[in-house]
Formats: structure tokens, sequence, C-alpha cells
């Protein structure tokens, strides 16, 4: 069992950066991969990025690669993942949700019907 609880939403003016924190808690954390997605009113919800349970191994969506403002991490020693944003758009702007994957295949890390378990999300508000 894992339990994730993410922090560090907000309102962020376009231009502007946040970091946003999951706690986990429970033995298999460390044994998981790791990943955000968020959720905008009235879509699907789509993956940002993903990490190994070492954090040797990340993963971003296409829509994400060009940007080089996203970044994930994650600190075992605190039972955390983070993921930076900087240079927000308005079209960020979404739920955030980090999930754990015990699949060691990297190909489903993408998939949000292939996570464990979820947290419950924080919102991220990007005015213009």
């Amino acid at each position: 069992q894992v339990q994730l609880v993410e922090s560090g939403g907000g309102l962020v003016q376009a231009g502007g950066s946040l970091r946003l924190s999951c706690a986990a808690s429970g033995r298999t954390f460390r044994s998981s991969a790791m990943g955000w997605f968020r959720q905008a009113p009235g879509k699907e919800r789509a993956f940002v990025a993903a990490i190994s349970w070492s954090g040797g191994l990340t993963y971003y969506a296409d829509s994400m690669k060009g940007r080089f403002t996203i970044t994930i991490s994650r600190d075992n020693a605190k039972n955390t993942v983070y993921l930076q944003m900087n240079s927000l758009k308005p079209e960020d702007t979404a739920v955030y949700y980090c999930a754990a994957i015990r699949d060691l295949d990297t190909r489903s890390w993408s998939r949000w019907g292939e996570y464990d378990y979820w947290g419950q999300g924080t919102q991220v508000t990007v005015s213009s």
C-alpha cells in the first residue's frame, strides 16, 4: 500500500514557477516508479512525467520535452517526489496528480490506467 499526498499547487502568473511535492507513505514507495498527471476541466487526464524507483530514469510527455521547463525528481530518503515547473503558461492550468506504479515496464508509465495508487490532486492555476 502507498498513500500519496500532493502539495505546492496554487495561483501563479504566466511565466512563473511552482514546485509540486508528493509525500508518500508505505513500504512499496521506494520500489515504485512515480508519475505526474494533470487534468484540465473538460479534458482527459494526461501524462506529464515519470521517474524510476532509483531516480535514474526519467520520462516526459512528448508535449513537455521541448519546453525544458519541467523536471521530475525524487528523494527516497524523504519519501517525496517533486515536479518543478518553470515558465508556466495558462494552458498548464489543471489539477495535478501524482501516482505510483509497480510495473517496471516503462511503456506503462504514460498510461494512467496502469498506475496502482493516486493522490487527491493539487490545483495549479496560471493567470495570463
